[in-house]
């Protein structure tokens, strides 16, 4: 039998191996085609895998989470300012979380900062603070957090007729939330209710007796009735609840010297500066502590230092100017005082001690000018004595001895309305 061969094909057949190829063909396609995809959707991720090979991956940016419970810790360990830059973050990445918001805003609130625009701050605290509790009310209106923040902001905004209708809205939510009573009772308190005051300040310290909020509202109601000792005892309680907040150790510090407890203040604002060593604020209040009681050249350093601090501290150039005028340093006093209203200050020191400091170096121009400007602040103002006898007296003796102002006509004083002053000063 013949067997019958087709030479045209190779005697080992390969249909096998085109079977196989073509599935390898296939495969490898298919992952070649997967390969490409991945890379496409995931380039920048790549991308930053291999720059962090060679060192030149950018910082990666931290989640919202992230940056909230730094701004706790901040926060409690009494770094206002980081605590709040830490919350901004959060709020940016998620606009619409009420737990950002409300952290975000409180913290604000107790930084307390007005506007500067020299170092980008186009609104005071309070007024942002007030904003993001709109926003928190709008997201959250069921959440007694975004009341609480609002009305907190309107009173640190000495609007306390707006807040109190806010905060009882939040009262309608939960009336047991410890920070939202603390702020009924300064709300009530400003506005003279103090009986309401104190009770809604007792009831936050009963909700939550380690609200630091609640001690420190309530000892704001009782110095308006006049009970400092109680006070003091409230604030001294909110300091052991959180040793790291500042802003309860200069209210502290004020009731001290309200009782002429001067060594007790003053060690009160060293404290501060074992915390904080570059708070102007404390080294302001040394200063002003140190000249009530005589000691002027302590008292100048401190204002330098916190001057040095802050060369727009427009409150320092007015307690240094204070300092010079006692000491009858009065082109010094000047120099300061005119820093303080270049500044934008408004503080009536600033004025009429400045136009009686021009009356002792003899420029009497300068001194009837400025000592005028003050009577019609300090009419304005419904400030009282003894700046506007001083202030009269002033203009008296520039009649008395400038020639050029000789039987010139004093300007009539009406009576003045005198603002509320707490009983506790």
């Amino acid at each position: 039998m013949q067997i019958k061969r087709d030479y045209s094909q190779p005697f080992f057949s390969n249909r096998r191996r085109r079977r196989v190829g073509g599935q390898f063909l296939f495969w490898y396609g298919l992952l070649l085609g997967g390969l490409l995809v991945f890379v496409y959707t995931q380039f920048g991720r790549l991308q930053l895998m291999a720059l962090d090979a060679v060192g030149l991956a950018p910082t990666a940016t931290p989640f919202a989470s992230v940056w909230a419970s730094q701004g706790y810790d901040l926060f409690l360990g009494g770094k206002l300012e980081e605590a709040a830059a830490a919350y901004a973050q959060a709020v940016s990445q998620q606009p619409d979380n009420i737990n950002y918001l409300y952290e975000y805003g409180r913290t604000l609130i107790e930084l307390d900062r007005q506007a500067d625009p020299q170092q980008g701050r186009t609104k005071g605290d309070a007024e942002l603070a007030s904003e993001l509790g709109d926003q928190a009310i709008e997201v959250a209106p069921q959440d007694v957090r975004a009341y609480t923040l609002k009305s907190k902001a309107l009173v640190w905004l000495d609007d306390s007729e707006s807040a109190i209708p806010v905060a009882l809205r939040g009262f309608e939510v939960d009336p047991n939330f410890a920070p939202l009573l603390a702020v009924l009772s300064r709300a009530y308190t400003n506005i003279g209710r103090y009986q309401q005051g104190l009770s809604y300040g007792e009831d936050a310290i009963l909700a939550d007796p380690m609200s630091v909020e609640g001690h420190r509202s309530y000892a704001y109601a009782l110095i308006w009735v006049g009970e400092r000792e109680a006070a003091i005892r409230q604030l001294e309680d909110a300091i052991n609840i959180n040793p790291n907040l500042i802003p309860p150790y200069f209210e502290l510090a004020g009731q001290y010297i309200q009782e002429e407890l001067y060594e007790e203040a003053v060690a009160t604002y060293e404290t501060i500066l074992t915390k904080q060593p570059r708070n102007p604020k404390a080294m302001l209040r040394l200063c002003e502590v140190y000249s009530r009681i005589g000691q002027d050249q302590q008292a100048e350093g401190y204002c330098d230092d916190a001057l040095g601090i802050d060369p727009n501290y427009k409150e320092a150039y007015r307690q240094l100017g204070m300092v010079n005028f006692r000491r009858r340093n009065y082109e010094g006093a000047i120099d300061n005082f005119n820093r303080c209203v270049d500044l934008g200050s408004t503080e009536i020191e600033c004025q009429y001690l400045r136009g009686l400091a021009h009356y002792y170096i003899g420029e009497c121009d300068d001194a009837w000018t400025i000592l005028n400007e003050s009577l019609t602040m300090i009419r304005s103002e419904g400030i009282g004595e003894p700046i506007l006898s001083t202030t009269l007296r002033g203009l008296g003796l520039v009649t008395e001895n400038c020639t050029a102002y000789r039987n010139a006509a004093l300007p009539e004083v009406l009576p003045t309305s005198i603002p509320a002053t707490p009983i506790g000063g």
